[in-house]
Protein backbone atom coordinates (compact mmCIF):
# COMPACT_ATOMS: atom_id res chain seq x y z
CA UNK A 1 0.00 0.00 0.00
CA UNK A 2 0.97 3.34 -0.53
CA UNK A 3 1.52 5.73 2.73
CA UNK A 4 3.19 9.18 3.63
CA UNK A 5 6.63 8.49 5.77
CA UNK A 6 8.22 10.30 8.38
CA UNK A 7 11.53 9.43 8.41
CA UNK A 8 13.12 12.18 10.02
CA UNK A 9 12.14 15.01 11.95
CA UNK A 10 12.11 18.10 10.11
CA UNK A 11 9.14 20.18 7.98
CA UNK A 12 6.67 18.68 5.91
CA UNK A 13 9.11 18.80 3.10
CA UNK A 14 10.77 15.81 4.57
CA UNK A 15 7.69 13.46 4.45
CA UNK A 16 8.13 10.67 1.66
CA UNK A 17 5.58 8.80 -0.25
CA UNK A 18 6.33 5.13 0.25
CA UNK A 19 5.36 1.83 -0.82
CA UNK A 20 5.03 -0.46 2.54
CA UNK A 21 3.19 -3.78 3.82
CA UNK A 22 -0.42 -4.37 4.08
CA UNK A 23 -1.23 -3.91 7.84
CA UNK A 24 -3.09 -6.72 9.38
CA UNK A 25 -5.11 -6.38 12.09
CA UNK A 26 -4.39 -8.24 15.50
CA UNK A 27 -6.84 -9.02 18.17
CA UNK A 28 -9.79 -6.43 19.01
CA UNK A 29 -8.17 -4.63 15.89
CA UNK A 30 -10.10 -3.12 12.31
CA UNK A 31 -8.38 -2.83 9.14
CA UNK A 32 -9.84 0.07 7.10
CA UNK A 33 -9.86 0.74 3.93
CA UNK A 34 -8.94 4.77 3.94
CA UNK A 35 -11.43 7.34 1.97
CA UNK A 36 -10.41 10.19 3.44
CA UNK A 37 -8.44 11.46 6.43
CA UNK A 38 -8.08 14.99 7.91
CA UNK A 39 -5.46 16.98 8.61
CA UNK A 40 -4.82 18.70 11.81
CA UNK A 41 -2.12 21.01 13.56
CA UNK A 42 -1.04 17.50 15.60
CA UNK A 43 0.10 16.53 12.76
CA UNK A 44 1.91 18.74 11.57
CA UNK A 45 3.73 19.37 15.11
CA UNK A 46 4.90 15.80 15.45
CA UNK A 47 6.55 15.27 12.63
CA UNK A 48 9.15 18.20 13.62
CA UNK A 49 8.87 16.40 17.15
CA UNK A 50 7.50 19.48 18.57
CA UNK A 51 4.30 17.41 20.12
CA UNK A 52 3.87 15.86 23.59
CA UNK A 53 3.42 12.53 21.24
CA UNK A 54 6.76 11.32 19.86
CA UNK A 55 6.67 8.22 18.46
CA UNK A 56 9.42 6.42 17.11
CA UNK A 57 11.04 6.82 13.90
CA UNK A 58 9.51 5.83 10.96
CA UNK A 59 6.13 6.42 11.35
CA UNK A 60 3.11 7.21 9.04
CA UNK A 61 1.48 10.51 10.58
CA UNK A 62 -2.59 11.32 10.11
CA UNK A 63 -4.79 10.99 13.66
CA UNK A 64 -8.31 10.71 11.94
CA UNK A 65 -9.74 8.66 9.06
CA UNK A 66 -13.01 7.80 6.95
CA UNK A 67 -13.43 4.86 5.54
CA UNK A 68 -14.09 1.04 4.79
CA UNK A 69 -13.58 -1.87 6.87
CA UNK A 70 -12.56 -4.82 4.95
CA UNK A 71 -11.17 -7.13 7.70
CA UNK A 72 -11.14 -7.75 11.11
CA UNK A 73 -8.92 -9.22 13.84
CA UNK A 74 -9.99 -11.60 16.43
CA UNK A 75 -12.32 -10.61 19.44
CA UNK A 76 -13.81 -7.84 17.05
CA UNK A 77 -17.93 -7.99 17.92
CA UNK A 78 -18.89 -4.34 17.55
CA UNK A 79 -17.63 -4.29 14.15
CA UNK A 80 -17.10 -6.09 10.54
CA UNK A 81 -16.32 -5.82 6.86
CA UNK A 82 -17.54 -3.67 4.81
CA UNK A 83 -18.83 -0.83 7.24
CA UNK A 84 -18.35 2.44 6.78
CA UNK A 85 -16.59 3.90 9.81
CA UNK A 86 -14.95 7.25 11.56
CA UNK A 87 -11.50 6.77 13.45
CA UNK A 88 -9.14 8.55 15.87
CA UNK A 89 -6.02 6.68 15.32
CA UNK A 90 -3.60 9.14 16.65
CA UNK A 91 -1.08 7.83 13.86
CA UNK A 92 -1.01 5.88 10.60
CA UNK A 93 -3.88 7.99 9.04
CA UNK A 94 -2.14 9.02 6.09
CA UNK A 95 -2.23 6.05 4.01
CA UNK A 96 -4.28 3.73 2.11
CA UNK A 97 -5.14 1.15 5.00
CA UNK A 98 -4.62 1.52 8.73
CA UNK A 99 -5.78 -0.86 11.65
CA UNK A 100 -7.21 0.34 14.61
CA UNK A 101 -9.07 -0.85 17.40
CA UNK A 102 -12.51 -1.42 18.08
CA UNK A 103 -12.64 1.23 20.49
CA UNK A 104 -11.12 3.72 18.34
CA UNK A 105 -13.81 3.54 15.14
CA UNK A 106 -17.55 4.36 15.39
CA UNK A 107 -20.30 3.93 12.39
CA UNK A 108 -20.39 6.24 10.09
CA UNK A 109 -24.04 6.76 9.13
CA UNK A 110 -24.84 6.46 5.28
CA UNK A 111 -25.72 10.05 4.87
CA UNK A 112 -22.46 11.62 5.53
CA UNK A 113 -20.31 11.22 3.29
CA UNK A 114 -16.01 10.42 4.45
CA UNK A 115 -14.61 13.82 3.12
CA UNK A 116 -16.62 15.70 5.37
CA UNK A 117 -16.36 12.51 8.07
CA UNK A 118 -12.58 12.62 7.98
CA UNK A 119 -12.70 16.33 8.96
CA UNK A 120 -15.02 16.37 11.48
CA UNK A 121 -14.35 13.93 14.61
CA UNK A 122 -11.61 15.55 15.79
CA UNK A 123 -12.31 19.04 15.81
CA UNK A 124 -15.56 18.87 16.42
CA UNK A 125 -15.62 16.53 19.52
CA UNK A 126 -12.53 18.27 20.77
CA UNK A 127 -14.71 21.50 21.05
CA UNK A 128 -17.73 19.85 22.10
CA UNK A 129 -15.38 18.33 24.61
CA UNK A 130 -13.65 21.54 25.86
CA UNK A 131 -16.87 23.74 25.74
CA UNK A 132 -19.49 21.81 27.48
CA UNK A 133 -17.88 19.06 29.34
CA UNK A 134 -14.47 20.92 30.34
CA UNK A 135 -15.90 24.59 30.13
CA UNK A 136 -19.06 24.10 31.43
CA UNK A 137 -20.34 26.87 28.69
CA UNK A 138 -24.15 28.01 30.10
CA UNK A 139 -26.79 29.42 27.36
CA UNK A 140 -26.80 33.32 27.38
CA UNK A 141 -23.05 33.41 28.39
CA UNK A 142 -20.06 34.79 25.79
CA UNK A 143 -17.39 32.66 24.83
CA UNK A 144 -14.24 33.98 22.60
CA UNK A 145 -12.86 31.70 20.30
CA UNK A 146 -9.45 32.33 19.19
CA UNK A 147 -8.21 30.76 16.16
CA UNK A 148 -11.58 31.01 14.30
CA UNK A 149 -11.01 30.45 10.84
CA UNK A 150 -9.10 26.95 11.22
CA UNK A 151 -11.05 23.87 11.66
CA UNK A 152 -11.12 23.60 15.37
CA UNK A 153 -12.26 27.01 15.75
CA UNK A 154 -14.91 27.19 13.36
CA UNK A 155 -15.91 23.87 14.87
CA UNK A 156 -16.20 26.04 18.24
CA UNK A 157 -17.98 28.69 16.64
CA UNK A 158 -20.90 26.67 15.93
CA UNK A 159 -20.81 24.34 18.59
CA UNK A 160 -20.97 27.72 20.73
CA UNK A 161 -23.87 29.20 18.70
CA UNK A 162 -25.38 25.65 19.12
CA UNK A 163 -25.58 25.94 22.66
CA UNK A 164 -26.57 29.32 23.24
CA UNK A 165 -23.80 31.55 24.01
CA UNK A 166 -22.87 34.39 22.14
CA UNK A 167 -20.22 34.25 20.25
CA UNK A 168 -17.44 36.63 19.68
CA UNK A 169 -14.51 34.95 17.26
CA UNK A 170 -11.58 36.10 16.64
CA UNK A 171 -9.16 35.06 13.39
CA UNK A 172 -6.33 36.63 11.28
CA UNK A 173 -7.64 37.69 8.12
CA UNK A 174 -10.67 38.66 6.50
CA UNK A 175 -11.75 35.26 5.03
CA UNK A 176 -11.63 33.48 8.10
CA UNK A 177 -13.73 35.77 9.69
CA UNK A 178 -16.17 35.72 7.01
CA UNK A 179 -16.04 32.11 7.48
CA UNK A 180 -16.55 32.61 11.14
CA UNK A 181 -19.62 34.57 10.95
CA UNK A 182 -21.16 32.10 8.58
CA UNK A 183 -20.52 29.40 11.32
CA UNK A 184 -22.76 31.56 13.59
CA UNK A 185 -20.41 34.04 15.46
CA UNK A 186 -22.12 37.44 15.98
CA UNK A 187 -18.95 39.06 16.11
CA UNK A 188 -15.55 39.34 14.81
CA UNK A 189 -11.95 40.68 15.30
CA UNK A 190 -9.18 40.36 13.23
CA UNK A 191 -6.28 40.75 16.30
CA UNK A 192 -3.82 40.85 13.62
CA UNK A 193 -5.10 44.65 13.13
CA UNK A 194 -6.91 45.27 16.52
CA UNK A 195 -5.94 45.03 19.92
CA UNK A 196 -7.79 42.24 21.36
CA UNK A 197 -8.50 42.91 25.39
CA UNK A 198 -9.90 46.57 23.88
CA UNK A 199 -12.00 45.34 20.88
CA UNK A 200 -13.32 42.31 23.56
CA UNK A 201 -14.14 45.14 26.28
CA UNK A 202 -15.77 47.43 23.80
CA UNK A 203 -17.89 44.50 22.81
CA UNK A 204 -19.28 43.49 25.94
CA UNK A 205 -19.52 47.07 27.87
CA UNK A 206 -16.46 46.25 29.73
CA UNK A 207 -17.68 43.03 31.60
CA UNK A 208 -15.16 40.72 29.32
CA UNK A 209 -16.17 37.47 28.29
CA UNK A 210 -17.57 34.25 30.41
CA UNK A 211 -15.12 31.71 28.10
CA UNK A 212 -12.23 31.49 26.15
CA UNK A 213 -11.46 29.03 23.52
CA UNK A 214 -7.65 29.10 22.94
CA UNK A 215 -6.41 26.32 20.35
CA UNK A 216 -3.27 28.99 19.36
CA UNK A 217 -1.14 29.82 22.08
CA UNK A 218 1.62 31.82 22.34
CA UNK A 219 0.82 35.60 23.43
CA UNK A 220 -2.55 36.00 22.51
CA UNK A 221 -3.09 33.15 25.57
CA UNK A 222 -2.18 36.54 27.98
CA UNK A 223 -4.24 38.86 25.87
CA UNK A 224 -7.13 36.46 25.57
CA UNK A 225 -6.85 36.03 29.50
CA UNK A 226 -7.21 39.38 30.23
CA UNK A 227 -10.86 39.92 28.37
CA UNK A 228 -11.93 37.55 30.59
CA UNK A 229 -14.50 38.38 33.23
CA UNK A 230 -15.45 37.82 36.89
CA UNK A 231 -14.66 34.01 37.45
CA UNK A 232 -13.95 33.23 33.67
CA UNK A 233 -12.53 30.05 32.10
CA UNK A 234 -9.59 29.51 29.79
CA UNK A 235 -10.12 26.78 27.81
CA UNK A 236 -6.08 25.62 26.93
CA UNK A 237 -6.51 23.76 23.65
CA UNK A 238 -3.39 23.64 21.41
CA UNK A 239 -0.69 25.64 20.64
CA UNK A 240 -0.97 26.31 16.77
CA UNK A 241 1.26 29.14 17.04
CA UNK A 242 4.16 27.14 18.15
CA UNK A 243 4.72 28.58 21.43
CA UNK A 244 3.23 27.07 24.66
CA UNK A 245 2.68 30.68 26.65
CA UNK A 246 3.58 31.66 30.11
CA UNK A 247 0.88 32.70 32.06
CA UNK A 248 0.57 35.40 34.92
CA UNK A 249 -1.14 33.68 37.75
CA UNK A 250 -1.45 36.42 39.59
CA UNK A 251 -4.64 37.35 36.64
CA UNK A 252 -6.29 34.19 38.17
CA UNK A 253 -5.82 35.06 41.34
CA UNK A 254 -7.59 38.62 40.95
CA UNK A 255 -11.04 37.75 39.01
CA UNK A 256 -10.39 33.96 40.46
CA UNK A 257 -10.32 32.47 36.76
CA UNK A 258 -9.86 29.41 35.83
CA UNK A 259 -7.28 28.05 33.54
CA UNK A 260 -8.35 24.30 32.15
CA UNK A 261 -6.81 21.95 30.49
CA UNK A 262 -8.38 20.05 26.70
CA UNK A 263 -7.13 16.73 25.28
CA UNK A 264 -9.89 14.98 23.87
CA UNK A 265 -7.76 12.53 23.00
CA UNK A 266 -6.67 10.67 26.08
CA UNK A 267 -10.34 11.60 27.60
CA UNK A 268 -11.80 9.01 24.54
CA UNK A 269 -8.94 6.39 25.75
CA UNK A 270 -9.67 6.60 29.50
CA UNK A 271 -13.61 7.46 29.04
CA UNK A 272 -14.59 5.39 25.68
CA UNK A 273 -17.99 5.07 27.12
CA UNK A 274 -18.02 8.85 27.32
CA UNK A 275 -16.59 9.74 24.34
CA UNK A 276 -18.82 7.26 22.11
CA UNK A 277 -21.78 9.35 23.80
CA UNK A 278 -20.32 12.33 22.82
CA UNK A 279 -19.54 11.30 19.33
CA UNK A 280 -23.08 9.56 18.99
CA UNK A 281 -24.70 13.66 19.59
CA UNK A 282 -22.30 15.09 17.29
CA UNK A 283 -22.86 12.71 14.29
CA UNK A 284 -26.71 12.86 15.39
CA UNK A 285 -26.30 16.89 14.33
CA UNK A 286 -24.27 16.31 11.73
CA UNK A 287 -26.72 14.20 9.93
CA UNK A 288 -29.40 16.45 11.22
CA UNK A 289 -27.84 19.28 9.12
CA UNK A 290 -27.67 21.04 12.35
CA UNK A 291 -23.67 21.27 12.34
CA UNK A 292 -22.04 22.07 9.15
CA UNK A 293 -18.42 21.68 8.82
CA UNK A 294 -16.40 23.51 6.24
CA UNK A 295 -13.94 21.53 4.13
CA UNK A 296 -12.29 24.06 2.14
CA UNK A 297 -9.59 21.43 0.12
CA UNK A 298 -8.82 17.99 -0.63
CA UNK A 299 -5.96 16.60 -1.18
CA UNK A 300 -4.62 13.32 -3.05
CA UNK A 301 -1.73 11.58 -1.01
CA UNK A 302 1.03 12.42 -2.82
CA UNK A 303 0.25 16.32 -1.85
CA UNK A 304 0.18 15.67 2.10
CA UNK A 305 3.65 17.46 2.81
CA UNK A 306 1.85 20.73 0.97
CA UNK A 307 -1.62 20.49 2.61
CA UNK A 308 0.38 20.18 6.01
CA UNK A 309 2.50 23.30 5.07
CA UNK A 310 -0.68 25.10 3.69
CA UNK A 311 -1.81 24.50 7.33
CA UNK A 312 1.30 25.86 9.01
CA UNK A 313 1.05 28.79 7.11
CA UNK A 314 -2.36 30.07 7.74
CA UNK A 315 -3.75 29.49 4.38
CA UNK A 316 -6.10 26.88 5.24
CA UNK A 317 -9.95 28.27 6.53
CA UNK A 318 -11.61 25.05 7.54
CA UNK A 319 -10.71 21.69 7.38
CA UNK A 320 -8.00 20.04 4.73
CA UNK A 321 -8.82 16.58 4.21
CA UNK A 322 -6.36 14.09 2.20
CA UNK A 323 -7.86 12.00 -0.57
CA UNK A 324 -5.78 8.25 -1.08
Amino acid sequence: MKAIQCVEWGGPERLRLVDCPLPDPAAGEVRIRIEAAGVNFPDALIVQRKYQVQPPLPFVPGAEVAGTIDAVGEGVTRLEPGQRVVAFVGIGGFAEYVCASQAQAAPLPASIDATVAAGFTLAYATSQHALIERGQLQRGETLLVLGAGGGVGLAAVELGKLAGARVIAAASSADKLQAARGCGAGEVIDYTQTDLREAVKSLTDGRGVDVVFDPVGGRYTVEALRTLGWRGRLLVVGFAAGEIPQIPLNLLLLKELSAVGVYWGEFAKRDPAGNGKLLAQLFGWLAQGRLRPLVSKEYPLAATAQALRDLLDRRAVGKLVIRP
